[in-house]
């Protein structure tokens, strides 16, 4: 069971799909946009304009790559979605968050190192790339939120499907997810905080 889970009897913890998709996103987007800026100082092999064209595309593919990869399992999983159980715990968003981030700091990091480097050679298009995977992650949530909206209700993963580092909310290892009302936990659809208190 994943730190700050509470176990219920019979029960399972459960993350939220959304929030485990979003955790990514802000962490690649700012190591992105960092190692952009950093990365346009040096002029490199091609110079800073072709560098800056060419992070550019890199921007848009990635970004889109990221937001459409595996859109069928997800659409499969969420139509498969079981009602969770009463003894089922509902993890908070905090800590789905932390779990990610904390198991994917190093990945992160070497991410970061390899964009930052790779400006000697193509000035800011390692950064823009970093950049538009975490766009593409912000995306997929935004299109999840949508689907949870149109079906009323929330999506939630078993803790212990997910992988060692707290992600792959769509990956083998993963059955079904469960469903709960749209009020459910404190994230909204899309896995962003909660802004105001959901009329129940």
């Amino acid at each position: 069971m994943a730190r700050g889970v509470r176990e219920g009897r019979g029960g399972q913890g459960l993350a939220r799909v959304a929030v485990v998709v979003r955790a990514g996103a802000a962490p690649l987007w700012w190591a992105g946009v960092f190692a952009a800026g950093v990365g346009v100082l040096p002029a490199g092999i091609t110079g800073r304009r072709i560098g800056v064209l060419a992070g550019v595309a890199l921007f848009v593919v990635g970004a889109a790559v990221v937001a459409l990869v595996r859109r069928r399992r997800y659409t499969a999983l969420l139509r498969g979605a079981a009602r969770a159980g009463k003894h089922d715990v509902l993890q908070d968003r905090a800590v789905t968050v932390r779990n990610w981030r904390r198991g994917h700091r190093w990945w992160l990091l070497l991410a970061f190192a390899v964009a930052l480097g790779s400006s000697f050679a193509v000035p800011a298009a390692g950064g823009l790339l970093l950049a538009g995977t975490g766009t593409g992650l912000r995306l997929k949530a935004a299109w999840l939120g949508r689907r949870e909206q149109a079906a009323d209700q929330l999506m939630w993963v078993r803790v212990d499907w997910l992988d060692g580092c707290g992600g792959r909310p769509a990956g083998k290892a993963v059955k079904a997810y469960r469903g709960t009302g749209i009020a459910a936990g404190d994230a909204s659809p899309g896995g962003a905080r909660r802004r105001t208190a959901a009329l129940v």
